[in-house]
């Protein structure tokens, strides 16, 4: 019996299939369901938005130093007088393990930003219970102090406050709206 104006109401796991869909295919849709519940679950918790950014991070930190490392080598006076003494062999083994330290260096530190600041805007949204621009500035504000903290309370202030203007300069840029010009 239906009645106007009143959804449907169907018990767990018995709602009508998607077009196309057969009975048999019902316990691939509800495992898929679950699956797809556990992927959003983990992605609202604050220690997979963390982890999630650390390993960005130290991935674009050591792209980033891969790139810039391949303009070291330029001056060849420079080279000759570092390398003096080494075959081809040694010299590219020289050069691979400067390359590396400077990527793991890097990623390091474009990682723990990363990490710090997903974190700390990620408990502040929690505890808000809202997603607007002051997420972002707060979170900016604590990251940059904390980043700058042993350089003492002045450069943790202007630290605090130039990360928070950073970061409020990305997130209304990422939050702009489309221009209708298709």
């Amino acid at each position: 019996m239906s009645f106007p104006l009143v959804a449907p109401m169907f018990p767990a796991g018995r709602e009508p299939l998607p077009p196309g869909m057969t009975e048999e295919d019902r316990a691939q849709l509800l495992e898929a369901k679950k699956y797809q519940g556990w992927m959003a679950m983990g992605m609202e918790s604050c220690a997979a938005k963390t982890v999630i950014a650390g390993v960005g991070g130290l991935g674009i930190g050591a792209f980033f130093s891969l790139m810039s490392s391949s303009f070291a080598y330029e001056d060849p006076l420079l080279r000759q007088s570092t390398q003096a003494g080494l075959n081809h062999t040694q010299k590219a083994r020289e050069i691979f393990k400067e390359m590396g330290r400077g990527m793991w260096k890097s990623g390091k530190g474009f990682g723990k930003v990363g990490a710090l600041f997903a974190g700390i805007e990620c408990v502040i949204e929690g505890y808000r219970a809202k997603n607007d621009m002051v997420n972002p500035i707060a979170a900016g504000f604590v990251a940059g102090g904390v980043l700058a903290r042993n350089s003492g309370p002045k450069a943790a202030l202007g630290g605090g406050l130039a990360f928070a203007a950073f970061s409020a300069a990305i997130d209304l840029f990422l939050r702009r709206e489309p221009s209708d010009d298709d």
